[in-house]
């Protein structure tokens, strides 16, 4: 069966060098990608070859680069092993980038992922030059299939001047109807309510949409997403599910959500499914997910039926992963949706589903504030992606996190985080291997108590202690948060210079 049965894209079919040399220096170009499913294979490849050899003629190209969120080695990482980016936007995880963002050679906008489709409309971020999107099908009047995620690609097609379609044969054909693309938000002061009240209900159609007059090159590929493994659960992130598991057992005997819990959301690594992994061993059943990314666990969970369905914008698969998703794509149609990024991460959405939040973090303090994106407060790892739109609105947020870091040498409970990115009020639960601290309801005196006693490794818990009750004495006119600032940033300082306290 043909790809492409539009016969206006059938005239611009062309190679990936070809459709590369539409970016010119200077541009801001959109990719498609999220979580390394759905990015485009072959033009960031040919356009990174193609700055390399301006720059061998002494010439400068860069680029500035927007994506939903991350994408792969072959995409972003191809363009920044050959400085061949500017600029880039919302989240990021490639490590050649990375270091260029923290070496000051790329300017880095970390942006929540529900903002950045509207910041691109409210013209915050400059004119998008040119769209390089993933589908998997192009059919008559600019009506495209999308690939494994859905992202910012909505946005992008409608405000590129350029586009460059990649119609990706190894993503499957039965894609379609595994999307809901909704087409009917409007900017203020003429913005509706969003008519979603139950988290499998579709509001849009099944494709996107693209003007075919601004469509300049269509290039066909054959190559897999990224597929990321996941290593299996330890003993450390199985007992954080544990906890996670043993709160929530809590929460239904005391009759603030159902046996079948409330929608659930996971953020991307390996303690998020662990926790996954301990529901389906679980009396938890008939669950459903309101999320960013379907990961294997919760592709285990939909294999059992623990998990019933699943909203998302991006599949995020290991290579194990997608093959069984593909041998078993039929049964997974109508379980599992995929969104924009603007609607699976809706503030409004989130808060109206009652959704239950659970998100990694690099450290949380002593009152419940979490840093999540940077590494002695000033080094980015990847961005604050989707946690603060969930944090922020959920009915119940987790931050989850191994103990200590380093090998043991370093506490991720701090007497001040060095970043802030969710602020105490936005935290409901921090869990460790040692238990959790619920902190909703209590004063930043108590929350200290709870966070020490039942989250701190036994290591460093006297050390956290001691520095409490020394900034209660320091502050008498100050008691409400007291800290001891320069103790609090030389207890980082000390981690930076000795690897311990």
């Amino acid at each position: 069966m043909t790809r492409i049965s539009c016969p206006v894209m059938t005239t611009r079919i062309t190679d990936a060098d070809s459709a590369a040399a539409v970016v010119r220096p200077g541009d801001h170009v959109g990719l498609s990608g999220f979580t390394g499913a759905g990015y485009p294979k072959a033009v960031p490849g040919a356009l990174a070859r193609q700055m390399a050899e301006a720059h061998d003629r002494g010439e400068e190209f860069r680029i500035g680069l927007w994506t939903g969120a991350s994408t792969a080695p072959d995409a972003d990482g191809a363009l920044a092993a050959v400085d061949g980016v500017s600029s880039r936007l919302p989240y990021n995880s490639d490590p050649t980038l990375r270091r260029l963002i923290n070496a000051g050679a790329v300017d880095y906008i970390d942006e929540h992922l529900s903002h950045s489709a509207q910041h691109m409309w409210f013209g915050f971020y400059g004119n998008l030059d040119v769209a390089v999107v993933e589908v998997t099908a192009i059919l008559p009047g600019g009506v495209l299939v999308p690939s494994t995620s859905v992202g910012n690609n909505k946005t992008w097609l409608d405000r590129a001047d350029r586009v460059i379609l990649e119609v990706n044969h190894w993503q499957p054909r039965e894609l379609e109807g595994f999307h809901d693309i909704y087409y009917g938000a409007t900017l203020p002061p003429n913005r509706k309510p969003i008519q979603l009240t139950e988290p499998m209900q579709r509001i849009g159609e099944p494709y996107l949409h693209v003007d075919p007059h601004k469509v300049v090159a269509v290039v066909e590929t054959n190559h897999p997403d990224r597929n990321s493994p996941f290593t299996a659960p330890d003993e450390t992130s199985e007992a954080i599910a544990g906890h996670v598991l043993d709160f929530l057992r809590h929460e239904v005997a005391a009759g603030r959500m159902p046996p079948s819990l409330l929608p659930l959301q996971s953020g991307v690594g390996n303690v998020a499914n662990a926790v996954l992994a301990g529901l389906d061993g679980s009396e938890f059943t008939d669950l459903v997910a309101f999320t960013e990314v379907v990961q294997d666990g919760m592709l285990d969970l939909l294999d059992s039926g623990t998990l019933r369905a699943a909203s998302a914008t991006s599949l995020g698969l290991s290579e194990l992963g997608a093959k069984r998703f593909m041998a078993n794509i039929e049964a997974y149609k109508g379980r599992i949706l995929l969104r924009s990024e603007e609607i699976s991460n809706h503030p409004e959405l989130v808060r109206r589903l009652g959704v239950i939040a659970m998100n990694g973090m690099i450290e949380a303090d002593i009152y419940g504030n979490v840093n999540s994106t940077h590494v002695m407060g000033s080094s980015i790892m990847n961005g604050i992606g989707g946690s603060g739109d969930f944090a922020r609105n959920a009915f119940l947020s987790f931050f989850l996190t191994p103990s200590t870091a380093k090998g043991g040498a370093i506490s991720t409970i701090v007497p001040m985080v060095s970043h802030v990115d969710h602020t105490e009020h936005d935290v409901h639960v921090v869990v460790t291997e040692h238990g959790l601290a619920d902190l909703r309801g209590k004063s930043p005196r108590a929350r200290a108590k709870q966070v020490i006693a039942n989250c701190a490794h036994p290591l460093f818990r006297d050390a956290l202690v001691s520095y409490t009750e020394r900034a209660w004495q320091a502050h008498p006119h100050g008691r409400h948060t007291p800290h001891l600032l320069g103790e609090a940033l030389s207890w980082h300082q000390r981690y930076l210079e000795t690897g311990r306290m």
